[in-house]
């Protein structure tokens, strides 16, 4: 007998910041439309989850998604939706159940998402697909193997441990959230609650598509990001069988039972990060306006000249995020994604100052001046990280990274910026 999927058209929306969680509202389809209501007494004003986006009319209780870019969805909670990697897995099993992923609408997604999504948004009532134990070992070389498997599309790959810890992230490249313990040692499913001496972490598998160092070239960009200045979470590469290493950093979001509310800039402006709708101008601006702190503002310039300077060019909006405790403070989520990339067409994903292919100190000034910061202010942030880059030889070195790729990504830095 074909299976029938029972379309969600209601859920519950909460926040838990790792306690009691707090009802916020309901997520509802009508008439193809997603509608959100806020529970009768959350208090909007001092916990939004999306302060720009997410305000009822005066009068008015019920706030309408808007038709694009997120299915019709809010941006706040199409941020809890994995796409890409973690897109793949639920559709994969969706089929293996025999039903289409076109069935799926947004609110079916979220509820598979349920409590397992990044941040501290979750959603009931919950779905689940996966079958696995908080706690239990995982083996690393099982998961990164099982997730080439799914991208050679593998007919016969066993992938249920792989959409336990893998579900839920977002991006291209194979991941899986993981509890390590405090020697790095072991990995355990760390979706929830953890045994003591573990702390949430992110891994991420070598894709097919990529250089089988890119685990080694991440943690070398994560040490310069650092040492240039920038707020980037601990990090460390895990042996691998199949790699020279994996990639993994400590996850922003999670502090062992505690959860932090967690926002991408793209979704904070309903826009779309696969095309270059938001530039480094208009993000400094959201910056600013959603932490009230213009050292927040400095270090997202940091940020920027950073990227300019590393060729890191696939810097959207949804690699750019904040986050927001249990009292209602938005700060300013540190960095991620931060690797050799290439945007769209080449450029920047993000224009600086409207410039996208060969950004210049001109160029670098303007947006400086647009949100307040001093020239003085950035070129010393500008001659912080150039100094840095300079150095990426030695960096790579210090990780084992080959002379080839060493070469390579050297070539690419943009050491004379004027």
């Amino acid at each position: 007998m074909k299976p029938t999927l029972s379309p969600v058209t209601l859920l519950h929306v909460l926040l838990d910041f790792g306690s009691k969680p707090i009802p916020v509202g309901r997520l509802a389809l009508l008439n193809r439309e997603i509608v959100f209501e806020f529970t009768p007494g959350f208090p909007v004003e001092t916990l939004n989850l999306s302060p720009l986006k997410l305000r009822a009319n005066e009068g008015h209780s019920i706030i309408s998604g808007p038709p694009e870019p997120f299915e019709g969805l809010h941006g706040v909670f199409s941020d809890s939706l994995p796409d890409g990697w973690g897109r793949s897995l639920v559709d994969r099993k969706i089929k293996e159940l025999g039903i289409l992923p076109s069935q799926l609408t947004p609110l079916d997604r979220l509820a598979w998402v349920g409590t397992r999504g990044m941040g501290a948004l979750i959603y009931q009532p919950e779905r689940q697909f996966a079958q696995g134990q908080i706690g239990e070992r995982v083996d690393l070389d099982e998961l990164a193997e099982a997730s080439q498997q799914i991208l050679e599309d593998v007919p016969e790959a066993v992938f249920e441990h792989l959409l336990m810890a893998g579900g839920s992230p977002q991006g291209a490249r194979p991941k899986a959230l993981i509890g390590l313990s405090a020697d790095k040692s072991t990995a355990v499913y760390g979706i929830e609650r953890l045994p003591a001496d573990y702390q949430h972490w992110l891994v991420k598998f070598v894709s097919p598509k990529e250089s089988p160092e890119a685990g080694l070239i991440e943690k070398a960009y994560a040490d310069m990001a650092r040492d240039a200045g920038i707020d980037i979470s601990e990090s460390v590469v895990l042996s691998s069988s199949s790699s020279p290493g994996s990639f993994a950093t400590r996850r922003f979001d999670r502090a062992r039972d505690r959860r932090l509310h967690m926002h991408t800039a793209a979704g904070m402006l309903n826009a779309d990060f696969r095309v270059p709708s938001v530039g480094y101008v208009e993000l400094l601006k959201l910056v600013s306006l959603v932490t009230r702190d213009q050292a927040a503002v400095g270090q997202m310039f940091l940020r920027m000249a950073f990227n300019i300077v590393a060729h890191n060019r696939d810097d959207h909006s949804k690699n750019h995020a904040f986050l927001m405790n249990e009292s209602g403070h938005w700060s300013l989520s540190p960095a991620y994604d931060i690797t050799l990339s290439e945007g769209p067409g080449g450029e920047h994903t993000m224009d600086v100052a409207g410039e996208g292919r060969e950004p210049s100190m001109v160029h670098v000034l303007k947006v400086a001046t647009s949100v307040g910061l001093s020239p003085s202010f950035a070129k010393d942030a500008l001659e912080k990280v150039t100094d840095v880059i300079s150095r990426w030889p030695d960096y790579a070195s210090a990780l084992g990274v080959s002379a080839k790729e060493t070469h390579r990504i050297g070539k690419r830095h943009n050491l004379l910026v004027s």
